[in-house]
């Protein structure tokens, strides 16, 4: 179980490491060491040294094999579920996997194989099979997720043809802890459109609201590594607004609005050209009524504008 533990963690001790700036911590984070090009043949190197020098290898390799090897690759893949996003291919420069259909924490995933080590750590005689039910549990929420947000996605779909939207970019993702409540982000020509959709209720046609954002100043500041580096990292899924004369790029996968979590200044104003500056990631707070208006909606409509 510690073996199970330290492995599930090692992908992720990569938030220790200092990439040198504000972006390139948050576009780094998920880079290296949760490729799939890097575990594999480290699971295979490490099973080799294991299977040298500890007798519990030796007497079952198959079987450590595998334990090793899911124990690392299942990581990524359960990341790259999340908004966040993963880069599965490092070193390859293809934008992160991010298909965005589960929270980054979401109980209802968590829970099952929580309860299944905890029944093991103390029961041996059922362990194993609480452990297998955590499992199956846990992988069929996951499965879940894909229906709820194909059902989502249709209901956007059908909303934007409305509009005359239907080709428009889209980013759908779940709100906080659930995957009731789903999050629509549709990038237009002078903005943003933001929406929201219940699996619990019908509120027939889906609703969105407008939002500007300085796409010229993103444009002018094209130049600027962290302005092309957020943009590729997002997939272009970015908003952008004037601060006292510095230009901030937030991230629309994740919050929602007015607030979201990763917000970069990159940029000043100069004359005429926007100036590169050093990346700096402003603080954040959704407030304690956040998660409240999140349970509220998923039973309740929003009001029609």
């Amino acid at each position: 179980m510690l073996i199970g533990a330290g492995l599930g963690t090692l992908p992720d001790l990569d938030v220790f490491i200092d990439f040198g700036g504000a972006v390139e911590n948050y576009t780094y984070h998920r880079g290296f060491s949760h490729s799939l090009f890097v575990l594999a043949p480290f699971s295979a190197l490490l099973w080799l040294v294991l299977r040298h020098s500890w007798a519990p290898v030796r007497d079952e390799p198959l079987r450590w094999f595998a334990a090793l090897g899911l124990a690392l690759l299942t990581h990524p893949l359960i990341d790259a579920h999340t908004a966040y996003g993963t880069q599965l291919f490092w070193p390859f420069t293809v934008p992160p996997t991010s298909w965005a259909t589960l929270f980054i924490i979401d109980p209802l995933y968590t829970m099952p194989l929580l309860v299944g080590v905890l029944v093991a750590a103390f029961n041996n005689k059922v362990g194993g099979t609480a452990l297998r039910v955590g499992l199956v549990v846990s992988t069929m929420y996951v499965g879940w997720s894909w229906v709820a947000q194909a059902n989502v996605s249709r209901n956007v779909q059908d909303a934007l043809a409305a509009l005359q939207l239907q080709d428009a970019p889209v980013f759908l993702t779940p709100t906080p802890f659930n995957t009731l409540l789903w999050r629509a982000v549709v990038m237009t020509d002078d903005g943003y459109l933001e929406g929201f959709d219940s699996l619990v209720i019908d509120e027939g046609t889906m609703q969105f609201t407008a939002h500007a954002s300085e796409k010229n100043a993103i444009d002018d500041a094209g130049d600027i590594w962290a302005v092309n580096r957020l943009r590729w990292f997002s997939q272009g899924f970015v908003k952008a607004h004037i601060d006292n004369g510095r230009l901030v790029i937030s991230d629309l996968r994740m919050g929602q609005e007015p607030t979201y979590v990763f917000s970069h200044v990159v940029a000043a104003r100069g004359n005429p050209h926007w100036n590169e500056i050093p990346a700096e990631l402003l603080p954040v707070s959704f407030g304690d009524r956040a998660m409240m208006e999140v349970w509220d909606r998923i039973w309740r409509p929003a009001k029609r504008q």
